[in-house]
């Protein structure tokens, strides 16, 4: 049960939701007519807080439409302080109204006291940061009825001391504070490139029980540093890292590509998600004998997974 004593959804209740995108403004029109070509969207948390109520109305609507899952930016789950508890309080509508099958947002942080970075920034990897974390996710996990996720980052620095390898201070977080994992494959091509390791080395210590979502998306060289973009179609290298983890996910529920600049035509992102679904259907599918290639059906997409609660009144 979560903090206002509602039964939480387990990770079993939730079907496998297939392959989707993220939901952008640019091509909104182009996802409602092509919806029966696109699994699911996940949609920016932060861009339905604080908002006028079309926003509200929006989401409620593609909630009709899509399967939605919600991705924040801004929860800043590494800082040394007290959780923010308003912003839960809007994680919890905004879960409320496009009835999220789970809530996500980052291990690093993005704020300290008085003063926000407005940045993903990395946090050290320390016994004392990976404890900061794992109290603070799970009061957030407290808070909703949904499965709570955390994703690795895109990183150009590292924060010292870092007396663990990234690795092991995920490892870490995930599994001491109970949550989820959202593996963003694009950031460990990203990392491993610019930080000199090896992605498939670091994937085989990740807490892959525990990968309910994967990320995928393209970036491009800027003097000679790989950068997150989100925006160029997802490289082969990426499509590769997915073909050796995926046999290892018996809990994946969803893949998504992120595309945020550069928007394709949307036969383009159409075609991504099919390459998306061969590999899942020879690599994943197999071992895990479910359906990725298929869309869920109208009864999977509709009610059955209970909503976030709202938050308290004022």
């Amino acid at each position: 049960m979560n903090a206002d004593g509602k039964r939480s959804v387990t990770l079993d209740e939730i079907p496998f939701l297939g392959v989707g995108l993220g939901f952008r403004q640019d091509l909104k029109g182009a996802m409602l007519s092509n919806a029966h070509r696109i699994d699911f969207l996940e949609l920016v948390t932060d861009q339905y807080m604080d908002k006028p109520p079309f926003k509200e109305e929006e989401a409620k609507a593609l909630a009709e439409q899509f399967p939605l899952v919600m991705h924040g930016v801004d929860l800043s789950i590494g800082t040394d302080g007290p959780v923010d508890r308003e912003y839960v309080g809007k994680m919890q509508k905004v879960a409320a109204w496009s009835r999220a099958r789970w809530v996500s947002d980052h291990l690093c942080f993005t704020r300290v006291p008085g003063v926000s970075i407005g940045n993903l920034t990395p946090l050290a990897f320390t016994e004392e940061a990976a404890a900061v974390a794992i109290r603070n996710t799970r009061e957030v996990m407290a808070a909703f009825d949904v499965p709570f996720l955390l994703e690795n980052i895109s990183y150009y620095f590292r924060v010292p001391p870092s007396r663990l390898s990234e690795a092991e201070f995920i490892q870490c977080v995930i599994r001491e504070s109970g949550c989820y994992m959202l593996l963003d494959l694009a950031n460990v091509q990203n990392n491993a490139i610019n930080n000199g390791y090896d992605p498939f080395a670091f994937l085989n210590q990740m807490p892959l029980d525990r990968v309910v979502q994967i990320h995928l998306a393209g970036g491009y060289y800027h003097q000679g540093i790989l950068l997150d973009t989100h925006s160029h179609r997802v490289p082969t290298d990426v499509l590769d890292l997915l073909a050796h983890v995926a046999p290892r996910l018996p809990n994946l529920k969803a893949v998504m590509i992120e595309r945020d600049q550069e928007f394709p035509p949307i036969e383009e992102l159409l075609e991504e998600l099919d390459q998306v679904r061969e590999v899942l259907a020879s690599r994943w599918t197999p071992l895990h004998g479910r359906p990725a290639v298929t869309r869920p059906s109208g009864a999977e997409r509709g009610g059955g997974v209970p909503s976030a609660p709202r938050a308290p009144a004022g």
